[in-house]
């Protein structure tokens, strides 16, 4: 029998954080959501509780993400994006059209990328790769 997941308010009070209306609401965004950016959250969060401003958003996500409950991916050319899939070191696919972004597992073995071929003294502890392409939509729509 698998385990129920914990639920937002276990989430921040087990990270230490005080548990608020507008960060449960922030994290249930980010897990209904996929890869979404700050206004997105924003306007998830104002659907379930109400008004909330835009800088608390932002204040909550960074506690989050210094939390360890939500990761921040920066695609190039892109506002930051927020995912819950945390601690794993997975990587992301991006589509160059219309920046749809997905999870891309290591490719093999437990996290192969964490091997630099010149660390220069780092103690390497993550990595983040991230390919480009045209999602099946785009591709389709090129064709």
């Amino acid at each position: 029998m698998t385990a129920n997941p914990a639920s937002p308010a276990e989430e921040l009070r087990g990270a230490g954080l005080r548990v608020t209306a507008a960060r449960v609401a922030l994290l249930e965004t980010v897990r209904a959501g996929d890869h979404l950016g700050a206004e997105a959250i924003a306007s998830g969060v104002r659907e379930r509780v109400g008004h909330v401003s835009t800088q608390a958003v932002y204040e909550a996500l960074h506690a989050l993400t210094a939390a360890g409950l939500v990761r921040r991916i920066e695609p190039a050319g892109s506002p930051a994006r927020y995912e819950v899939r945390v601690g794993d070191n997975h990587h992301h696919v991006v589509c160059r059209s219309c920046g749809t972004v997905a999870d891309v597992d290591c490719a093999v073995g437990e996290a192969p990328c964490l091997t630099a071929s010149q660390n220069h003294g780092f103690v390497i502890e993550e990595a983040e790769v991230t390919y480009w392409g045209l999602c099946p939509a785009c591709s389709t729509a090129r064709q």
